[in-house]
């Protein structure tokens, strides 16, 4: 396995959906990653540490220079906590659970990253801006209404398949509403 490969890869990929979705250093991204299926096994049967450490290495590349925060999903026997940086926590309001991530509780992917993280906490729940799923990982939950998927010219990490979405505000209204701010200044009669 290349990891060199994967890490690029992966940075390419979070790279191309943080300028899709505009993600700010107020906004947050979900990573949710097999690296069972990045080196062609069935999800959750063949984890590795080395391209874990490869893949978290690509997405911090991209967080650091564009700002924004990131999320690492859990695997389903953590329910699909989320590791992330006290700081994020507290700044969106949510909530800690006592647990640590290990490979065969959580996943290669969020152990690494709860390792490397400064002050790594774990929470339940999110609303990410915006997400990368690698691995068929089901970050669906984790995202803010209304998710708009984004189709990353990359579509694979070594053997796994990536999906990823951005979201948006919803709209409400009906025949009558306006979503366009220029047009916006059309009086009702």
């Amino acid at each position: 396995m290349d990891l060199l490969a994967i890490e690029r890869q992966v940075s390419e990929i979070v790279d191309e959906v943080a300028r899709e979705a505009a993600l700010t250093s107020r906004q947050l991204l979900v990573l949710g990653c097999s690296t069972s299926e990045v080196v062609g096994k069935q999800i959750g049967n063949a984890g590795s540490q080395e391209v874990a450490a490869a893949i978290y290495r690509g997405v911090r590349e991209v967080q650091e220079r564009m700002g924004f925060a990131v999320a690492f999903q859990c695997c389903e026997h953590l329910n699909r906590a989320l590791v992330l940086e006290r700081e994020v926590m507290e700044r969106f309001g949510w909530d800690e659970v006592t647990v640590i991530p290990v490979p065969a509780a959580g996943g290669s992917m969020a152990a690494h990253a709860y390792q490397q993280l400064e002050d790594a906490v774990v929470v339940e729940h999110i609303q990410a801006h915006a997400g990368v799923d690698i691995g068929d990982t089901l970050i669906g939950m984790h995202m803010k209404h209304v998710a708009v998927p984004i189709r990353p010219s990359l579509r694979t990490v070594g053997e796994a398949h990536v999906t990823a979405a951005r979201t948006r505000p919803k709209l409400i209204g009906g025949a009558r509403a306006v979503y366009d701010r220029k047009l916006s200044d059309q009086s009702c009669t």
